[in-house]
């Protein structure tokens, strides 16, 4: 009997970049689900709330069945496993972003050792975007088509000229 194979693929998502879908699409032609996760963190203080990042997520998922939006705060292996995962999907750019999730992948592995971590590279025109030089390039007056979904574009251009 097979067992459902569900990955978390947890961040801030402030904004959702065409980057986050390529890996979140890729990861649900992987794995049985993906619960794309937003990250609660009282520590730093998002563009856009809880709501609207949970919001977007589930406007530009919609058409996968078998993705799914929710947040988490406190440990990411502990969300993992309530929602009974056996992996954490992230995706690297860059090598610095890899120092940081090798050891962040190394923590969760001895906190919960039964919780695999994967890593998918973005597809190439993404490798340099994040939401921070999304958010700097609207701020400035600059053009994000194609970087991001549309409508995410309208929000952020609504909500950078307020």
């Amino acid at each position: 009997m097979n067992k459902e194979v569900i990955a978390i693929c947890p961040g801030s998502f402030d904004p959702v970049t065409n980057a986050h879908l390529d890996i979140i699409e890729r990861g649900k032609s992987i794995f049985d689900r993906v619960v794309v996760s937003v990250l609660v963190n009282l520590e730093k203080e998002p563009l856009f709330s809880l709501e609207e990042r949970v919001g977007m997520l589930n406007d530009v998922t919609e058409q996968w069945d078998n993705v799914e939006v929710d947040q988490f705060d406190g440990l990411l292996i502990n969300f993992a496993a309530s929602k009974n995962a056996k992996v954490i999907l992230r995706g690297i750019r860059a090598v610095t972003d890899f120092d940081y999730e090798f050891q962040m992948a190394l923590m969760n592995r001895r906190l919960a050792d039964d919780i695999e971590t994967v890593f998918l590279v973005p597809a190439e025109a993404y490798t340099y975007l994040s939401s921070s030089l999304v958010k700097e390039v609207v701020s400035l007056g600059g053009s994000v088509t194609g970087l991001v979904p549309p409508m995410v574009e309208v929000l952020l251009r609504e909500k950078l000229s307020a």
